[in-house]
């Protein structure tokens, strides 16, 4: 019978110090796996790891680098796999900045796209190999609903995360045969500090409060609230263990139902 059980794999978790990234360390941490935070804020993830289970005797540690840096994730990262397998990936990262994209600059759409795609590919290469030799894979992008149907005025945010779903599919094909899994996370409206930042934005553009933008946007949904980080990492932990040996290159929306698509 396959197992949630995490004791023996090894996690590494892109912007794991805040949201979704850390909620879904903690997740897989309960699980029993070791744990490995990778962010720019070197303070935050020390934090961050503290709030990780040991259950398990897990020796839980953290990766400093800048996702808008590339040369620096692959350094950092090819510097911990000399010497560590990882079993599971979780590619995340912050959000573009809101706004159409029709009046977005070209500079914003190529570093959106390094930092999301790019780091993602370095990062899912770096670590395929250990998997490969481990015949134990799990790739699991932090995406967004958007690849399903663009959301207003994120314009940027709506073509780069395309980009990722696109390739996570192409990559679940071509990994899938070692025992690998692409798949990839689309939350909805969470309550993290992303959202708090797109209510404000809407609050000021429209004049409207931001209990008043929170009440329309939270109509949007048929569960009627926004979504927990445990939530979405829930998901996450799921998709890592070996119970979704055979779930691979799918995009699952966790958003209480908001999207309006099959």
């Amino acid at each position: 019978m396959l197992s949630l059980n995490l004791t023996g794999k090894t996690a590494l978790i892109g912007g794991s110090t805040q949201g979704i990234g850390l909620a879904s360390a903690q997740a897989m941490a309960a699980l029993g796996a070791r744990c490995v935070l990778i962010s720019r804020n070197e303070e935050k993830l020390q934090a961050a790891v503290k709030t990780l289970s040991t259950e398990a005797g897990q020796k839980h540690t953290y990766l400093i680098a800048d996702y808008s840096n590339p040369d620096q994730v692959r350094d950092v990262v090819t510097a911990f796999v000399k010497d560590n397998t990882v079993h599971i990936l979780v590619n995340n990262s912050g959000g573009p900045a809101g706004g159409p994209a029709s009046k977005a600059r070209p500079e914003e759409f190529l570093a959106a796209f390094n930092q999301h795609l790019i780091c993602n590919h370095i990062i899912t290469l770096l670590v395929a190999e250990g998997m490969k030799r481990e015949g134990y894979g799990r790739i699991i992008n932090i995406i967004s609903t958007s690849v399903k149907i663009p959301l207003k005025d994120l314009g940027v945010s709506n073509t780069i995360r395309g980009a990722v779903a696109s390739w996570a599919k192409t990559m679940a094909n071509e990994l899938g045969q070692f025992g690998i899994t692409v798949n990839n996370v689309l939350p909805g409206a969470t309550s993290t500090e992303r959202l708090a930042t797109i209510l404000a934005n809407k609050s000021a553009k429209t004049g409207k409060s931001i209990e008043e933008v929170e009440k329309e946007m939270m109509e949007e949904v048929p569960a009627r609230r926004f979504g927990k980080p445990e939530e979405i990492a829930a998901m996450v932990a799921f998709l890592a263990s070996p119970a979704a040996s055979y779930v691979n290159g799918t995009s699952m929306p966790v958003d209480g139902g908001r999207t309006g698509s099959i």
